[in-house]
């Protein structure tokens, strides 16, 4: 148990292992051990890492606590930051304890949203994600945080749509649902959302693939959207400035779909939201040179096609 939960126990846990009360104190007192909150101490006497850190706001927290929000995505890979703040949830009608550096959430329906196996215990990754996009302020951070999970791999579009079905309150239930389908058709950010949406469907353009793979000599690469037939790719910069790792890694990209005859279109975060419709219309130039015959459509009235 005391390597199974990082070397953090609580009082009950110690008792339950043969240690007295006054052993227990004797230990702390002695500085071989921590006491980390009431009734939890962790049995070294070294720097407390993060993953002891959780487990003693779980222990802390109380009978079937979890770690939830910010810190179920970070335990899941899925946050990296390491915020400071560990997040709980503990059962709707339980008590809860004030701990130091613990923010402890309530929910009636802790049980059936903690992950069966994972430890430390845990919300699902799809409960997860529901969970912060509650505590989100934009549009934009709730299609990332859907981006980010099912581009990860950590979950897919139809069981996080199946996790929102049963939240009888759900803050951004609208939005969720039509990034939840345009993810299942392959975008994997805010911006390929918005390309996919405001350029490429609302103005009749073909289907393009999405993270599509390609073979290379220095390895495999992904393209955010490839129109095969067409002899045309496009790439979407969220970012301004790439590190230099990564402008190499852009380099290798276009200079493949080069070499395949391909033209390579690069367009940022101004192109696809402020200027969607000239957005549109260089890409159907450059499908056009590739041998598209379709004709676009205006996708509004003041649209500028």
């Amino acid at each position: 148990m005391n390597a199974a939960q990082d070397g953090v126990l609580s009082f009950d846990q110690l008792l339950a292992c043969g240690f007295t009360a006054s052993k227990i104190k004797n230990m702390v007192q002695s500085k071989r051990w921590q006491r980390i909150h009431r009734g939890i101490f962790a049995t070294f006497s070294g720097p407390l890492g993060r993953r002891a850190a959780i487990w003693a706001a779980i222990l802390g927290a109380g009978h079937n606590a979890v770690a939830s929000h910010y810190t179920a995505a970070e335990l899941c890979g899925l946050n990296n930051s390491g915020r400071h703040t560990i997040h709980v949830t503990i059962p709707n009608n339980q008590r809860g304890r004030s701990l130091a550096g613990v923010t402890v959430h309530r929910f009636d329906r802790i049980m059936a949203t903690a992950h069966p196996t994972r430890v430390p215990p845990q919300t699902r990754i799809e409960e997860t994600i529901l969970d912060l996009t509650d505590l989100t302020t934009s549009p934009d951070q709730v299609v990332g945080l859907l981006s980010a999970a099912c581009g990860q791999r950590l979950t897919t579009p139809d069981l996080l749509h199946q996790a929102a079905l049963v939240r009888p309150r759900l803050k951004w239930r609208e939005l969720i649902d039509g990034a939840l389908s345009d993810v299942a058709d392959g975008t994997h950010s805010p911006l390929e959302r918005y390309y996919y949406r405001d350029v490429e469907r609302a103005h009749g353009l073909p289907n393009g693939s999405r993270q599509a793979a390609v073979d290379t000599d220095g390895g495999r690469i992904y393209q955010d959207v490839h129109y095969a037939g067409f002899r045309t790719v496009v790439e979407l910069d969220g970012r301004a400035v790439h590190p230099v790792a990564e402008r190499s890694r852009h380099l290798g990209r276009d200079n493949a779909a080069a070499l395949r005859g391909d033209v390579v279109l690069h367009f940022g975060w101004s192109d696809v939201t402020y200027d969607p419709c000239e957005t549109a219309v260089r890409v159907a130039r450059a499908l056009r040179n590739g041998g598209w015959r379709g004709s676009m459509i205006k996708c509004s009235k003041l649209c500028k096609i």
